[in-house]
C-alpha cells in the first residue's frame, strides 16, 4: 500500500448511524446455486425489512458485473476478485449503518470466510438458499444450464466449476421446496430473535 495513503476518521461513528437507523447494520449474504432463488429472496426480505423502516440495499450478482466488476470474467481468480470488492462495498455500507443484502453464488467458502473476516463478528449472516442442482436446472430461469450443458458457458457453477456449501451458515432456507413467505419469515424471525431489528411489525 502506498506510504502516502492515511485512513480517515470519521466524526459520526457506525454506532451513532445504528442507532439514528433504530437497528444493527450486518451483511446478510445469500448463497447458492444458479437458480436457488437468492436474488427473488434477498428483494423479498429487503421489502419486508423496508416495510418495518429499516434501511437497507440489495448488491446483486448480475448488477454488480455490469459496474464495479465489469472488467471480471469468472475464472476462480475473477470469482475471487469479485467477492472481495463486494465485500468491501458491504463493509462501508456497514458502516453507513445500512442493512446490506447481497445475492451471489459466491462457490469458494474461503472467499466467503474472507468477507466475514472483514467484518466484526456478528455483523456476517451467511444465508445458503438449499435448492438441489436438478431444481435448479428445471428452472433455468436465464438458460444458462442449458448453455453450459452444451458447453457454451465455461467455469459455469455446479456443472464445471465446482460450489461448496456453506459448512456452518447462520440461515438455511430451503428454496427449492418452502414457499417464498417462509423463507422470508425465517430470516426475519433469525433478525428479531437476535436483536438485530426490533420488530416484524
Amino acid at each position: 500500500m502506498n506510504k502516502n495513503i492515511f485512513k480517515q476518521h470519521a466524526q459520526v461513528s457506525k454506532a451513532d448511524k445504528q442507532q439514528q437507523a433504530g437497528h444493527k447494520s450486518m451483511i446478510l449474504w445469500f448463497t447458492g446455486l444458479s437458480g436457488a432463488g437468492k436474488s427473488t429472496l434477498a428483494h423479498a426480505v429487503e421489502k419486508a425489512l423496508y416495510d418495518i423502516g429499516c434501511r437497507t440495499i440489495v448488491v446483486d450478482g448480475d448488477n454488480v458485473r455490469h459496474g464495479i466488476c465489469s472488467d471480471l470474467g469468472f475464472t476462480n481468480e475473477d470469482r475471487q476478485e469479485n467477492i472481495r470488492r463486494v465485500g468491501e462495498l458491504s463493509k462501508l455500507f456497514i458502516d453507513a449503518g445500512i442493512i446490506t443484502l447481497t445475492a451471489f453464488i459466491s462457490p469458494f467458502q474461503a472467499d466467503r470466510n474472507r468477507v466475514r473476516q472483514l467484518v466484526d463478528d456478528d455483523e456476517f449472516i451467511e444465508i445458503y438458499c438449499n435448492t438441489d442442482l436438478q431444481t435448479c436446472e428445471q428452472r433455468d430461469i436465464k438458460g444458462l444450464y442449458a448453455k453450459a450443458r452444451r458447453g457454451e458457458i465455461a467455469d459455469f457453477t455446479g456443472i464445471s466449476s465446482p460450489y461448496e456449501p456453506p459448512l456452518n451458515p447462520e440461515i438455511v432456507v430451503n428454496t427449492g421446496s418452502d414457499s417464498l413467505a417462509a423463507c422470508v419469515k425465517t430470516v426475519i424471525d433469525y433478525l428479531v430473535a437476535r436483536g438485530y431489528i426490533k420488530t416484524a411489525g
